[in-house]
């Protein structure tokens, strides 16, 4: 393919590494210590009105369903997208000690070191549209089922990944593609994002097929 801006799809495969780099960008270790691209976006509209985030640690047979985080502090079901807008950092009792305010029941423990703040049941709600009438309008685009690589920087939001999967024309898959970059920063990428209406609850981290408007394709 020619290097063009265009729509990209994320297949739900993929597409809840985008909730892992929004995961990552309002822990509060991360915020604490000014390294996130979203440290000054409390209460700010981060993504479209389409689009809710939800972290529920309650979810009957969630992966990660537990009552209570590794801190012992009693854990919610929490909103951290309320239609677009930022409501929330993740804290376990450290961060939230260095940001002045309450932890939020998000610290997770492991066996090499402290607690840090984690997610458990995250998913990204379902949209309104199925992924054939979010593809419809698209004269040109790409659907991605496979990512590579890891370019991504949690500080300025710039995304770069290598890509595969397979060519849109006139709102239809066309062919397979391959060896390809998709290039953008993640703050505009949210702006820009839709999700489908097809969610299902496979894994710790769930979302939809995403369409993000304006990425950068880098091809032939």
């Amino acid at each position: 393919m020619k290097t063009q801006s265009v729509p990209v799809f994320f297949d739900p495969r993929v597409s809840s590494s985008l909730l892992g780099h929004f995961a990552g960008a309002i822990s509060g270790a991360s915020i604490a210590r000014g390294v996130s691209f979203l440290k000054d976006s409390m209460g700010e509209q981060v993504f479209s009105k389409a689009v809710t985030i939800i972290d529920d640690p309650h979810r009957r047979r969630g992966l990660r369903s537990k009552p209570f985080d590794g801190e012992g502090v009693a854990n919610r079901r929490t909103v951290l997208i309320d239609q677009g807008r930022l409501t929330t950092w993740l804290l376990d009792s450290a961060s939230a000690r260095q940001l002045g305010l309450q932890t939020t029941g998000h610290a997770a423990r492991g066996t090499g070191g402290p607690p840090s703040p984690s997610v458990t049941n995250l998913y990204m709600a379902a949209g309104e549209q199925t992924p054939d009438e979010l593809m419809a309008d698209v004269r040109e685009g790409l659907y991605v089922t496979e990512l590579i690589g890891f370019g991504v920087n949690g500080v300025t939001g710039d995304y770069s990944r290598g890509a595969a999967g397979f060519w849109i024309e006139n709102g239809k898959i066309a062919y397979p593609v391959s060896e390809i970059t998709i290039a953008g920063n993640l703050r505009n990428m949210y702006r820009e994002l839709t999700p489908a209406n097809d969610l299902v609850f496979r894994y710790g981290t769930d979302a939809p097929t995403i369409r993000i408007d304006g990425l950068t394709l880098a091809g032939a």
